[in-house]
């Protein structure tokens, strides 16, 4: 039989606490049932929607000249609401000159956008593409059509989706219409033209609007070669011009090989200022046009802006490109103006 528990009690009617150490353990395991229970009921913070904290980007791969070449576009929107800009013109696998451009406003006007689009691409019936859109082709885009993808970054769950589809055109004129192989495809394009107009707006135009492809084959702040004005060289025979061995001899040097060109198909543009007097000077070709029965050839020069203090020196920027040729006559126009800020 279980005898019960009796409280001992002193003479005079007191009672009798437990001895030191007893109380001690007893105070111990109630602190601990009490830790325990606090983590039981502790619960995970959810993560949210996919993409809500992480970054989400487009990318749009426009062939040009047959798949020679092409635009590569990369646009970059942050959760912050930073964004950035990139655009590539390649001719055979080479560059031909880029485009980078930062957020024009304060970061945290754009968040709460961001926001916005990430919750249309996670629930909006009929822009919903995460949990419902294919994320496993790999579509083979034929020239001309462009290959947009959009990859959407979740740094809570350190996980990245990326969706491939076809389109027609740049970032900047992409139509959900005719978007393929699969129905599903207009939803990327279309989520790739809602990042676009968030952050760019519909004003932009691509860098490289209408032009044929091309190389970069040199550049830099001066020529030795010294050229007075923009040069174009094409050959009748296939073989390197005459004229064009020997600018490339003053420009690098009778040791440095001629560049790689397919003369039978291919033309060289140098573009060229003329001197300069101050450092900081910047040139490079923009777009190669064909305008109708003629080339135009569009040259930017970057300089330094108003009350910036550049260096003294003398010097001759130019920048050495190869395109496949267009119908002659090529014009060089003279160079578009464009003031840099201070210390950039």
């Amino acid at each position: 039989m279980i005898s019960s528990f009796r409280v001992p009690v002193k003479e005079g009617g007191g009672v009798r606490l437990p001895g030191r150490r007893p109380f001690v353990l007893f105070l111990i395991l109630i602190l601990a049932g009490f830790l325990v229970a606090c983590e039981d009921s502790t619960t995970e913070v959810s993560p949210g929607r996919f993409g809500e904290t992480g970054e989400i980007r487009v990318d749009v791969n426009r062939p040009l000249a047959g798949g020679t070449g092409g635009v590569e576009t990369a646009l970059v929107w942050r959760s912050d609401g930073r964004w950035v800009l990139a655009e590539r013109i390649r001719y055979r696998g080479e560059m031909g000159a880029e485009r980078v451009v930062n957020s024009r406003l304060n970061p945290g006007e754009l968040a709460p956008e961001y926001a916005s689009l990430i919750r249309q691409l996670n629930e909006t019936v009929g822009l919903r593409i995460v949990d419902e859109v294919p994320s496993d082709l790999d579509p083979a885009c034929e020239p001309p059509r462009s290959t947009v993808s959009v990859t959407i970054v979740d740094a809570l769950r350190d996980s990245v989706v990326r969706w491939d589809r076809c389109g027609d055109g740049d970032l900047f004129d992409l139509t959900p219409a005719g978007a393929g192989p699969d129905p599903q495809a207009a939803r990327i394009v279309t989520a790739a033209q809602l990042v676009r107009f968030f952050t760019l707006g519909d004003e932009d135009r691509s860098a490289f609007r209408g032009s044929i492809p091309f190389a970069q084959i040199d550049a830099g702040e001066t020529s030795p070669a010294a050229p007075p004005e923009s040069l174009v060289f094409v050959s009748d025979v296939g073989e390197p011009p005459g004229e064009f061995v020997q600018f490339w001899t003053e420009h690098a040097g009778s040791e440095v090989s001629l560049p790689q060109v397919d003369w039978s198909r291919d033309m060289v543009i140098v573009a060229s200022t003329g001197p300069r007097t101050e450092a900081g000077h910047r040139l490079r070709v923009g777009r190669v046009l064909p305008v109708g029965t003629a080339t135009r050839v569009e040259v930017l020069e970057e300089r330094p802006g108003d009350f910036c203090a550049p260096a003294s020196r003398d010097t001759h920027p130019f920048h050495i490109v190869v395109a496949p040729r267009g119908p002659t006559p090529v014009t060089v126009s003279d160079p578009l103006e464009n003031r840099v800020p201070c210390g950039l």
